[in-house]
């Protein structure tokens, strides 16, 4: 009989288990990098993992041990206060303890026979997000991957709806029809690119989706989304959705969402909100009133992977009428047979584009009982008030440029090289120059066809005095960059 050593089966098996989970841990914090990147080239990170990925026979646990340290030790650290490019969060104790109890258990959430009670615990904390956003009782959602899933999950149904209250036609069973080509979506100019993935993958095509200017804050003007709408109709077009964004990736914007969803349901039109980021402002005491009347979207994003401090991947799509999931649905007799829910059993496969996927509903769980809406609230605020301090700094220090009033926990600004002509490619330069040397992992972005530089704050726990101190050392670059291109100019 072949001895599954490997598997947590036995007493012990399971103290094995405990004790690699214990030295993994323990590899964690002695590998830990010191700084936020160790700044090693493609080239040479490359040369330190061997080719031989599957050996013929088993390595020792000290051999894999040393692996897993120079895996640790040559990635970004999240945790490091000058690891602040993306929307890339330090996650939570609590959610990497949820981890490995996901991890272990590998319940699968498309059948209910898989993941039995994991399935209550998600519908549990599907139906609260739908009560905390504001939705009706008919509502329903379903985790997923990430906002790119969400977003497409969202366009995807508006497309099916839209088709089907029009033109009488189940793209489920029959595809796209003739006049799909005539579909619109409309979402602003700094909206996530997903919109255009989406509409691709959708068989609608890029040129599907219209753009829509934003104002001063980079916010979705209405009065424009209004006679674009109208232009679209006049010309035999049809509206299928408006995307309007809470939270974008640059600048943290949050659209005017009254105002666009009054317009969306007077064309017609299927709202969805892309809170993904904004989505966390819902636990703000200070500033859940800038995602007011979210509650008026068809359906919604909302990423767990940003600022509710949850591993990747974590993040919910809500739907604020269930009977739309029907577009998707599909029975199948080994897994999720029609007897089944009529016996009332349920089955996640049937609100998801995905069959298998994992657990992720425990660690969200787990991090609300283990910090409680005032703490985690306040871990939102924190990053608010951060992203401010950051400005006024930034405000207040001649080399650089701020480029617009941060929103949410994002700052865009620019170094404005006095003696170099090219600031675009500067600044490009710059910020490869603090990743390279392993100073920071700093954003870039640009705005209005200018470079940017952007800080993203997901770190509460960073002080004012580290962002102060990283400004400054990216001043000291920039100075020695400007020294280094007027020497060579000479």
């Amino acid at each position: 009989m072949f001895e599954a050593d490997f598997l947590v089966r036995d007493a012990a098996s399971q103290a094995e288990f405990v004790r690699l989970v214990t030295k993994a841990a323990e590899i964690v914090c002695q590998a830990v990098p010191k700084g936020p990147f160790a700044g090693k080239s493609p080239a040479e990170l490359r040369h330190l993992i061997s080719s031989e990925l599957l050996p013929n026979t088993a390595q020792n646990w000290d051999a894999i041990a040393d692996v897993l340290r120079t895996v640790i030790a040559n990635s970004v650290f999240v945790g490091d206060p000058n690891t602040i490019a993306h929307l890339h969060c330090p996650p939570l104790l609590p959610a990497l303890a949820a981890e490995v109890v996901i991890s272990t258990l590998n319940q699968s959430m498309d059948s209910f026979d898989q993941a039995p009670i994991a399935t209550i615990v998600e519908q549990q904390m599907i139906r609260w997000l739908c009560h905390e956003v504001g939705f009706p009782s008919s509502a329903d959602g379903t985790f997923t991957t990430g906002g790119s899933q969400s977003n497409s999950m969202g366009l995807l149904l508006a497309r099916d709806a839209c088709v089907n209250q029009h033109w009488n036609w189940s793209v489920q069973k029959s595809g796209l029809p003739p006049k799909a080509r005539l579909l619109r979506i409309f979402c602003s100019e700094v909206a996530h690119f997903t919109v255009e993935k989406s509409a691709a993958q959708l068989g609608l095509g890029t040129e599907a989706v219209i753009r829509i200017e934003v104002d001063e804050h980079f916010r979705m003007r209405p009065a424009a989304l209004g006679e674009s709408l109208r232009k679209a109709v006049a010309e035999g077009l049809r509206p299928m959705a408006v995307v309007a964004t809470a939270g974008t990736t640059d600048f943290g914007s949050v659209d005017p969402l009254r105002e666009i969803a009054e317009i969306a349901q007077e064309w017609g039109a299927w709202l969805h909100v892309d809170a993904a980021y904004g989505g966390a402002l819902l636990v703000s005491s200070q500033h859940r009133d800038k995602i007011s009347r979210i509650e008026f979207a068809d359906s919604i994003t909302i990423d767990f992977h940003k600022l509710f401090w949850q591993p990747i991947p974590c993040s919910a799509f809500l739907l604020r009428d269930r009977r739309h999931f029907e577009a998707i649905k599909l029975h199948a007799d080994y897994l999720n047979p029609e007897s089944l829910e009529e016996e009332g059993i349920p089955n996640l496969v049937t609100t998801s584009l995905l069959t298998s996927r994992r657990f992720d509903a425990l660690k969200l769980w787990i991090s609300f009982q283990a910090l409680g809406r005032e703490k985690l609230g306040a871990m939102v605020d924190r990053t608010v008030a951060l992203a401010d301090h950051t400005a006024n700094f930034i405000r207040g220090t001649p080399q650089l440029e701020l480029m617009c009033e941060p929103q949410l926990s994002t700052v865009v600004f620019r170094y404005i090289p006095s003696s170099v002509r090219g600031a675009n490619c500067f600044n490009f330069q710059l910020r490869q120059i603090l990743f390279q040397e392993g100073i920071a992992v700093v954003g870039h972005t640009r705005v209005l066809g200018v470079q940017c530089l952007k800080f993203t704050c997901m770190n509460p726990a960073t002080s004012e005095g580290q962002i102060e101190e990283l400004i400054r050392a990216i001043v000291e670059r920039g100075k020695m960059l400007e020294a280094s291109k007027t020497a060579d100019s000479e």
